[in-house]
């Protein structure tokens, strides 16, 4: 029965043998499946903003590290001794600002005097000029000492920060609150330069996807819209994560644009550099008439299917719209009775059939058979029991 001369012939015309599947109503999702690249979502590279030498490095490469956690001493004698001396010299002015202002509070009590014996005409004009000066005199000495004082503040200041930078934390805003060291470019005991890189920090948890799509799906993404993420390293696995970013240009080159997808990574399993497929579902249709992906052929420059008439004998040809394509099953346009929940489209034997042709279905009743049940039997749905066929 696997050849068309098998399944017997009407008028001598001779039936075709082909394979069906049922049309059936339902929700059907077009997915695209994406090749991407997992990038870090934030890389931080931690470098001393004083020269020099390590004497403390605690952290390696694959370690956690919190934020604020110290990853890194340098040699602090010569920065210590900096602000020691800073402070002292703070005292000291402390000390000149005292002095300059109980001089200025001697020198007001005498200009009081000095005024009021004037008035009662004991002292001269000349006196109490003199008197003025040496009140003025003071009052800027105080000035100066402020100003002195003020300046050595600020040098404490600037050598407290310079002892600071001699222990080296990884701080970063925003984010996670733990990353992870993935570089280390310097050893304890090295004598590094301002800037000079130490180590690179970067978030895994959350990671990021990225891949670039064509103007022709580029309209379907947007911003929170769920992906699922899938690597090779990790069969049978899957990551829920959304798209966070679109670029809102294309590449010249390529014609595509860069998408960016968060996805979660409690357990780190994903790191930067690896290949991942990325699955976006683009269109839902609800109530879609659906048909096997194999059920579509080309006819004439159209999509067409075959619908098996409801005596299983002859097929008819639809042309159809495809809307949604998700690799195995396609829903298609339109809607016609042909085309109804529980009709039969061919599958396999296209190029053996055209509109109108007749055909056997392997496995259905044959031509003339009498059927004795409808029911499911042993032999299947539909079938004759054994020896009842007709040849």
């Amino acid at each position: 029965m696997g050849s068309p001369s098998e399944g017997g012939s009407r008028g001598g015309v001779q039936s075709a043998a082909v394979e069906v599947a049922p049309v059936t109503i339902g929700r059907l999702e077009g997915r695209r499946a994406y090749s991407a690249t997992l990038e870090a979502r934030a890389l931080v590279t931690v470098a001393p903003k004083v020269a020099g030498t390590i004497t403390r490095l605690p952290v390696d490469l694959g370690d956690v590290v919190e934020r604020g956690q110290v990853i890194a001493r340098l040699d602090s004698d010569e920065y210590a001794q900096a602000s020691a001396q800073a402070e002292a010299e703070l005292e000291v002015v402390r000390a000149q600002l005292s002095e300059a202002q109980s001089a200025a509070e001697i020198a007001a009590r005498e200009l009081e005097r000095a005024e009021n014996l004037n008035q009662r005409g004991i002292a001269s004009d000349a006196d109490l000029d003199r008197v003025r000066a040496e009140d003025l005199s003071a009052r800027s000495a105080v000035a100066v000492a402020q100003a002195r004082v003020a300046r050595s503040r600020a040098a404490l200041q600037a050598s407290q920060i310079r002892l600071s930078y001699a222990t080296i934390r990884a701080d970063w805003e925003g984010g996670s609150d733990t990353r992870v060291i993935s570089r280390r470019w310097a050893e304890e005991g090295d004598t590094v330069g301002a800037n000079t890189p130490l180590l690179s920090i970067v978030e895994l948890d959350p990671i990021m996807a990225v891949f670039f799509a064509t103007q022709r799906d580029y309209g379907r993404l947007r911003v929170g819209q769920a992906v699922r993420v899938s690597a090779d390293a990790f069969p049978g696995e899957r990551w829920q994560g959304e798209i966070s970013r679109i670029a809102p240009v294309f590449d010249e080159a390529s014609r595509q644009a860069r998408i960016e997808v968060r996805v979660p990574n409690a357990g780190l399993e994903l790191k930067p550099g690896m290949f991942v497929q990325a699955e976006v579902v683009l269109d839902v249709a609800e109530d879609a008439i659906i048909v096997p992906q194999a059920a579509i052929t080309r006819r004439g420059g159209q999509d067409v299917v075959f619908v098996l008439d409801a005596d299983g004998k002859t097929v008819r040809q639809t042309r159809v719209t495809i809307t949604i394509d998700d690799g195995e099953r396609v829903a298609i346009e339109p809607r016609d009775d042909a085309l109804s929940q529980g009709a039969r489209v061919v599958t396999l034997g296209h190029q053996l059939i055209g509109d109108g042709s007749t055909v056997v279905v392997p496995g259905a009743p044959a031509a003339g058979a009498e059927t004795v049940s409808t029911s499911e039997s042993a032999d299947g749905p539909g079938r004759a029991p054994a020896g009842e066929g007709g040849a």
